[in-house]
């Protein structure tokens, strides 16, 4: 985002907006444009979809009752069949809470009614862009200690630049650890973390897959230290 005659462009943000009524359509996006975002208007739910097929879009701004498929479809379609992950905030003259929790229950990430003020919605926007911002920059995250690279999002872990293949328990086990390297874990710490359950002083699952990482990562880089045994008390990443 950059300065330009004391207004704040919002460069290169590319919303969606999907709403049949054409003034109110033509309203949203004045707003939105005057803010400096890059808008492309929609008047049906199937119009929409065909929009977010051909481009990718930073939100999409949804009516619920609309021509053909309507947005609560859409916003389905989205979610559950395609696996599209583009934030959506829901723009309604419907007031229900019911409506309310149902649509954020199935995926979208704001609700406003109409009739709405437009510093509200633009306040609403930034919001979600925000946080779908923050979304990816976690999800660019990649943990780094010596020749390894663990990456979160796509669950890949990569030494000396060749990728291993650990079991979900395995690279759980890796994550926790290389979050905190200096600290010592506990058997029962890990495992309570891992599994999600109770340590009784008697399941060997912590020492196995510890013993499987160890080996899966000396397969490509023999030479170097890893994971560090505490003796009486559990694990550690070395230094």
């Amino acid at each position: 985002m950059i300065e330009r005659k004391g207004r704040k462009v919002n460069e290169n943000i590319n919303i969606l907006v999907a709403e049949d009524d054409p003034d109110i359509n033509r309203l949203i996006g004045k707003i939105l444009r005057n803010a400096g975002y890059e808008v492309i208007s929609a008047f049906s739910g199937t119009e929409a979809a065909m929009c977010l097929e051909m481009k990718a879009f930073d939100l999409l701004l949804l009516d619920l009752m609309m021509p053909g498929m309507d947005g609560e479809r859409l916003l389905t379609e989205l979610r559950e069949k395609k696996g599209m992950n583009t934030p959506v905030l829901i723009l309604s003259a419907k007031a229900a809470l019911a409506d309310k929790v149902r649509l954020l229950t199935e995926g979208a990430d704001d609700y406003m009614t109409k009739p709405f003020e437009p510093e509200e919605l633009l306040a609403r926007v930034g919001a979600i862009l925000r946080r779908s911002h923050k979304k990816e920059e976690k999800a660019d995250e990649v943990l780094k200690h010596k020749n390894l690279r663990l990456y979160p999002a796509s669950h890949q872990i990569r030494v000396c630049g060749q990728e291993i293949s650990l079991t979900k328990h395995e690279f759980e086990l890796l994550h926790v650890m290389l979050q905190s390297p200096g600290k010592v874990f506990s058997r029962e710490m890990l495992y309570e973390q891992v599994w999600q359950g109770g340590y009784y002083g008697e399941d060997n699952s912590v020492n196995v897959h510890i013993s499987n990482i160890r080996k899966k990562i000396s397969a490509v880089d023999q030479t170097t230290e890893y994971i560090k045994t505490v003796w009486g008390i559990g694990f550690k990443i070395s230094e």
